[in-house]
């Protein structure tokens, strides 16, 4: 079910959206454990682990006259094994008695996620026998569905911890303030490779590069000197005009089509000059027009490391 269709259902039904339920799930390794913390520094009841099969008692008791429970993170992945499957038609409960809820879903690449367990030295859910590889694999194809069923999903692949309770703070309480899409806009480099996340990716290799100017390479695209020289050039104003045009048309129907979380990615060659400057304009630009903005520089400052 579409979340526009949840809505209308909710408000059919007359239920109060003063209840907040949050399921966090995703893959093992993906950030999960630091979401739930960050929900609950956020005032949320948090439970980790719930078998899913609880979670209708648990929407019971937050609708008990009195109950000051209002907005709650549950984490729910397979580690709760064969009560996993129930998940879904949890969901539908909760739809049925106009609960409202949101599905935020983690996920990494495979090389980081084994990484990360070889690093902590855990086992697997899927496989605490047997090799951590074949469990990322079965979970990834496990949860196929539930992530296309999902409100938001990050991808924790390049993002350090605190970055990832920035964006999850940043969604979820602007939420609450505002009822309206929330809009993540990162720079890359292509020579690093593109975010697997993006919705919207867009290539400005097309301008200049000012990497090839002594006097301009060992700067980056927060200086005044680079962006004077990519926001000054006649075909960066015309490539302005028509992108921001664009966005303006595309981002009021994704919102009417119920769509709540929008990653939009500007790349350049190494991710320090242009994207940069670009990625900075462009959450201007969507903040004045009312949008919840985060922006994320992902690659600025690995060509200087690199040297």
């Amino acid at each position: 079910m579409k979340k526009s269709e949840k809505g209308v259902e909710k408000e059919e039904k007359g239920i109060s959206s003063s209840i907040q339920f949050v399921v966090i799930t995703g893959q093992s390794g993906a950030g999960k454990s630091e979401a739930i913390r960050c929900f609950e520094d956020m005032g949320y009841f948090c439970v980790d682990n719930l078998p899913p099969t609880l979670i209708s008692r648990m929407a019971e008791l937050c609708l008990i006259p009195g109950s000051n429970i209002k907005k709650v993170a549950l984490v729910i992945d397979v580690r709760g094994g064969e009560f996993f499957n129930d998940l879904q038609q949890e969901l539908v409960n909760l739809e049925k008695n106009g609960v409202p809820y949101s599905i935020l879903f983690l996920q990494a690449s495979d090389e980081v996620l084994f990484n990360r367990f070889k690093e902590t030295r855990r086992r697997h859910p899927l496989a605490p026998e047997g090799s951590v590889s074949v469990g990322i694999k079965e979970e990834r194809q496990l949860l196929e569905a539930l992530k296309g069923n999902a409100d938001i999903v990050m991808d924790t692949s390049e993002i350090l911890a605190n970055d990832l309770r920035d964006q999850i703070r940043t969604y979820f309480l602007g939420l609450e303030k505002q009822k309206t899409l929330f809009v993540t806009i990162v720079s890359f480099g292509y020579k690093y490779g593109a975010p697997v996340d993006a919705d919207l990716v867009i290539d400005v290799r097309f301008l200049p590069n000012p990497h090839y100017i002594d006097e301009l390479k060992d700067f980056t695209g927060k200086d005044e000197q680079i962006r004077n020289f990519v926001l000054e050039r006649t075909e960066t104003k015309e490539f302005i005009d028509k992108f921001f045009d664009l966005l303006a048309f595309i981002l009021p129907y994704y919102v009417k089509e119920g769509k709540s979380y929008l990653t939009i990615a500007l790349g350049c060659t190494g991710g320090t000059h242009r994207s940069v400057t670009l990625t900075e304009e462009t959450g201007d630009f969507l903040k004045k027009k009312g949008y919840n903005v985060a922006i994320r520089h992902r690659d600025l400052g690995k060509d200087f490391q690199t040297k």
